[in-house]
């Protein structure tokens, strides 16, 4: 079964992949960094006939280049500067940074090496990728496309009855059923409710004149961890600088959780406060990080009703709704939501992620506000990690 190029664009990817690759490319295009794939679900097997497609996926991939409306597109995002523009007029995937392979018990294996201005950029094109070759191969797309979008009728009418009254941005590319569906589905969300505020794909926000969605992952953060000249436990406040020097204020919805909230607030000080519009929830109980963060506004004189809390993590609607009604009017309030949105069909979604594992030969890790999200190949040093971090939120806190 051969299928056609699922990619079809280099915007076909997450905006936030773009602002953080506009800061390495500014600022440390001395780092390198390796990608570790990961399925979470138990028991997934890929066959060898879906490896091979993925690999075919990955060569037409690697024969894409930026056209000019599609540059022309990310000039127009008021903080993505021209320099950066011309250097994607360049940019290409390159296929030798990309090793797949199967297990002999049908786990799938990826692995992304190369400088890390231009490794970071395969995470979501491969994700689609895998995810799009396995329910394709494995079940019958039509029943797929068919129950989703019976799904999505009953969303729709259910915002339309009043019964979900928040805002949310769709956050589903990476474990989406297929571009098509991704596509018809960010489309009818945006003409059939008010509801929708943009999609944090800019293939899809070009298409359709939305507002691309994003700010930075927990890479950005990671990649600090690599850099020999700054203390581990003090990654994010190097992160939060970088950032703020780079777009001043115009970009600014910060992930609190990479090291956790707890280290995170450490250097999330006045002047942060004042310069970040916002924060984004990723792990760990919502209702008491966004009570937590409320606090931390009003600390520094900050009203919490000029900021938004944004919230990112495993969402379904009935969720969001609930997370709506604790903040609405003590705050601004949206969500990214992702799978709910892009691949809720008959069958279980898959949880697959590609995180950053190493930088300069360094092993980085991310924490999280939940535990069973921590992600790191070299236990040794996820447990320094964890004690560093412990260390200074004892001493400071």
């Amino acid at each position: 079964m051969k299928l056609n190029p699922i990619v079809i664009s280099l915007l076909d990817t997450d905006l936030y992949k773009f602002n953080m690759d506009q800061v390495i490319f500014h600022r440390h295009t001395d780092l390198c960094g390796e990608y570790y794939f990961r399925c979470r679900n138990e028991g997934i097997v890929f066959t060898p006939e879906m490896l091979e497609e993925i690999n075919e996926q990955i060569d037409h991939l690697c024969t894409l280049r930026f056209r000019k409306k599609e540059l022309d597109y990310l000039r127009s995002i008021r903080f993505i500067k021209n320099d950066y523009v011309e250097f994607l007029r360049l940019w290409h995937p390159i296929r030798d940074y990309v090793e797949t392979g199967l297990t002999e018990t049908g786990e799938l294996q990826i692995v992304v090496r190369g400088p890390l201005f231009s490794a970071m950029q395969f995470e979501i094109f491969l994700l689609e990728i895998v995810n799009e070759v396995y329910f394709r191969m494995k079940y019958d797309y039509d029943t797929l496309l068919a129950s989703a979008r019976e799904k999505l009728d009953a969303k729709i009418a259910a915002f339309r009855k009043g019964k979900y009254t928040f805002p949310f941005a769709e956050f589903g590319a990476r474990r989406r059923l297929s571009l098509e569906w991704e596509d018809e589905m960010v489309r009818r969300f945006a003409k059939e409710t008010k509801n929708c505020v943009g999609t944090s794909n800019v293939y899809l926000a070009m298409k359709h004149n939305l507002t691309p969605i994003g700010t930075y992952a927990h890479e950005y953060v990671q990649m600090y961890q690599g850099i020999d000249s700054i203390p581990l436990a003090y990654t994010n406040h190097y992160a939060l600088e970088d950032w703020y020097n780079e777009y001043k204020g115009d970009n600014g919805t910060a992930l609190t959780d990479t090291l956790t909230t707890d280290l995170f607030l450490l250097d999330f000080n006045r002047s942060m406060v004042n310069n970040f519009t916002g924060v984004r929830h990723d792990s760990g109980d919502p209702f008491e990080w966004g009570e937590k963060l409320i606090a931390h506004y009003r600390h520094y004189g900050a009203d919490p009703k000029t900021k938004t809390l944004l919230f990112s993590d495993g969402l379904d609607f009935d969720r969001a709704q609930e997370l709506y009604d604790a903040f609405k009017g003590r705050t601004k309030v949206s969500f990214g939501i992702g799978t709910f949105c892009s691949n809720d069909t008959c069958e279980n979604p898959l949880n697959i992620v590609i995180k950053l594992q190493t930088v300069n030969g360094r092993p980085v890790a991310k924490l999280s506000d939940s535990p069973g999200k921590a992600m790191c190949r070299d236990e040794e040093y996820l447990d320094y990690l964890k004690r560093s971090v412990a260390f200074r939120i004892q001493r400071e806190s």
